[in-house]
Parts: structure tokens; C-alpha cells; sequence
């Protein structure tokens, strides 16, 4: 245990019966390398009564999401989603969900071939088919096994940060995607990447004024024609997208510097801190100050020691342009004796 954590956080990745080798490797990766957490494996490594005791409870994917779970499994995930811990659910994990009927549940997502089939286990909750994840209260569900390394990673951002995450995802060598972004496309990719120069732009001038208009220009395409295409190659619109990435460089300054926060503001485009304020509250749910008293470092950074993120570092949203994260990802040093995956 690092001495820098007041206490770990307990997860148990509950290993049920038909569990894909993969969506228990990948959370136990994932979670492995970050020092705050304290890492069991319910049902196989680690006793099923270890469950009550973790703070995050993660299901994976398993084979055959229509046949039942034992019932041990299910009550030891209703009793962590009656007490407030955090339900992550992995792929086909969210049918365990189901099956136990957690409640308070009203959007889920999953692995766009079991969307018809998680909507006639679960009627009444809604099912986002092309989603990479979704968040509803304590539980988070995800699509399939390369989600679930989002999942992880979202988990560690609320817990210690970005900056945190930042270093994890280093580690298993899996760029962060955001949760709107979808599982598939059907739109032939452009044949060239028009607008990575321009988001570079963006990236190196988040600290000035930005329009529309100038990142069109930049691009030498109509306003229009400039909309259509970043939406199509980011999943999101231009200044949604600046505003993500705004908020991530200030999330990681408030983590490992002692500036103020009316000079992160000026450093991070939003300006003013009174808009700042209003803009991170309304994003990250927390005011500046809060949350760089629960994530910041206690001997921060020099100011001349802080470097932009790099390329791999920051939020990559480009369908095209990202590789598998799953074929960085390796097992545990102790292995896991799961159901091997046949996806």
C-alpha cells in the first residue's frame, strides 16, 4: 500500500460461472495498476463472501447471458447494490443486472448484439445499443470487452483523477475514449484524416478564443462541411469538444500544481474563474477547489516542470484512428481459472 492513500479501495471482480478469461483480465489490469486499489476475485481466487466488503463491484462479460447465474452470485451483487457500492458491468455482465433485479436502474448499455435480448430480460429500462458506456447512478454498464478497459479507466478518473487515469491507461497502453462515443460505425471512413492537424491546433491553443468559423478556415472547409466532418471523425460537435479537452487540462492542473484558479481558467480558454466555475461544476459535478482538495497531489509541481499532454495522452475520439485496446492488455501475474473466450 503507497503511504500517498489514506486507504485502498476495495474492488471484487465477482468471476461468474461461464466468465470470459478476458473481461476478468482486463478489469484486474486495469485496476492492478494504480496503488489506491486493493484488487479481489470473488468466486475464483478470492472467496464469494469477500464481495460485502468492496466499495466497486465488477461483473464481466460471460458465455450464454440467457441461461441463469447461480443464485450465490446474485445475491452477493444485491447485496452490494442495496448498500451504494458501484456496479460496473462488463459486455454481458448487465444481464446479472437483470436477473437480480437492481433497482433504480433506468439506461443501460451492452454489446450491440445482446441489445434486443438485454430489452426483453430487462423491460422497462432502456438499452443505449450504440454506446460505449452509460452511466446511471452506482452502476456503470459498457459494451464489450475493449469497453471495459473505459470502464476501468472512468472508475479511476472519478477516484483519483485525471491525471491518474492518465497513467493507467499508459500502462495498458489504451488511449481514453469518451462514453458517448459509439460501438460501431456504418459511415465509410474519410480517405484521409482531414481535421487531426486541426484538432493539434485546437490542443496546442486551448488558452485563446475559439470559434467555429476559425477552426473551418483553419481547415479550409465551409462552416458546414467542417461541422459534418469533425462530428463524424470525434462523435462529438467542435466546441463540445474543446470544452472536453479544456476541462481536462484543468483537471489535471488542479491535480498537480498550486495555481490559482483564476490562472487556470486564463490557462485552460475558459476565460474568466467565475465561468470556469460554473463550467466545471456543471460538468465534473464538483467546484474547482473540491475537487483538487480530494485529487491533488500534496507536494505539487513546479509551474516549469508542467508539460501539454502528449498526442497519446489526451482524449482520443477518432474511430478510425484507434487501435484494439485489448491487444495490449495482459493477464495478471496470478492467473485466473475462467471459461476462455470464444468471441
Amino acid at each position: 500500500m503507497n503511504a500517498w492513500y489514506e486507504r485502498e479501495i476495495v474492488v471484487a471482480i465477482l468471476a461468474v460461472p461461464r466468465a470470459y478469461a478476458m473481461d476478468v483480465s482486463i478489469p484486474a489490469h486495469v485496476f492492478d495498476r494504480h496503488p489506491g486499489y486493493h484488487l479481489l476475485v470473488c468466486g475464483e481466487r478470492d472467496p464469494l463472501s469477500e464481495v460485502d466488503r468492496a466499495a466497486v463491484v465488477v461483473v464481466p462479460g460471460y458465455e450464454d447471458p440467457h441461461l441463469p447465474v447461480p443464485q450465490p452470485y446474485l445475491e452477493a451483487l444485491r447485496r452490494a447494490a442495496e448498500r451504494g457500492a458501484r456496479i460496473v458491468a462488463v459486455c454481458t455482465g448487465v444481464f446479472a443486472l437483470a436477473a437480480c433485479g437492481v433497482a433504480g436502474v433506468t439506461r443501460v448499455t451492452t454489446h450491440w448484439r445482446h441489445a434486443d435480448e438485454l430489452r426483453a430480460a430487462w423491460p422497462g429500462v432502456e438499452v443505449l445499443e450504440n454506446r460505449l458506456l452509460v452511466e446511471d447512478g452506482n452502476v456503470l454498464t459498457s459494451a464489450g470487452a475493449s469497453a471495459g478497459v473505459d470502464a476501468c479507466l472512468h472508475v479511476v478518473r472519478s477516484d483519483f483523477g485525471a491525471a491518474a487515469a492518465d497513467e493507467v491507461a499508459k500502462e495498458v497502453v489504451s488511449p481514453a475514449r469518451a462514453a458517448t462515443d459509439p460501438q460501431y460505425t456504418t459511415v465509410p471512413a474519410p480517405a484521409r484524416d482531414d481535421l487531426a492537424a486541426t484538432r493539434e491546433w485546437l490542443l496546442e491553443n486551448l488558452a485563446s478564443p475559439i470559434t467555429v468559423q476559425q477552426m473551418a478556415d483553419r481547415s479550409l472547409l465551409s462552416r458546414r462541411t467542417f461541422i459534418r466532418r469533425f462530428v463524424h471523425e470525434t462523435g462529438v460537435p467542435p466546441l463540445r469538444w474543446v470544452t472536453q479537452q479544456r476541462l481536462l487540462s484543468a483537471r489535471r492542473l488542479l491535480e498537480v500544481s498550486d495555481w490559482s484558479v483564476e490562472r487556470i481558467a486564463a490557462a485552460t480558454g475558459f476565460g474568466t474563474a467565475a465561468n470556469f466555475r460554473s463550467v466545471f461544476r456543471r460538468e465534473v459535478g464538483a467546484t474547482p477547489t473540491a475537487y483538487r482538495k480530494r485529487h491533488g497531489a500534496s507536494r505539487p509541481q513546479e509551474v516549469g516542470s508542467l508539460k501539454a499532454p502528449t498526442r497519446g495522452e489526451r482524449i482520443q475520439s477518432t474511430p478510425t484512428a484507434r487501435a484494439s485496446a485489448t491487444s495490449a492488455v495482459t493477464s495478471p501475474a496470478t492467473p485466473l481459472p475462467v471459461a476462455p473466450s470464444t468471441r
